[in-house]
């Protein structure tokens, strides 16, 4: 299941389904970005 941009999923890594740019949240707190890369919204936990 993928998760989306402005999503508060935890802590870890999530890669871009678009184009494997990893983002890492530190915070429970924090919501996914748009990919840095590609602006793509949609990410797998690592």
């Amino acid at each position: 299941m993928p998760y989306k941009t402005g999503e508060k999923p935890g802590v870890g890594t999530y890669l871009c389904i678009n184009c494997d740019q990893k983002v890492t949240l530190d915070d429970a707190k924090d919501t996914l970005p748009p990919c840095p890369k590609c602006k793509n919204t949609e990410f797998i936990k690592l």
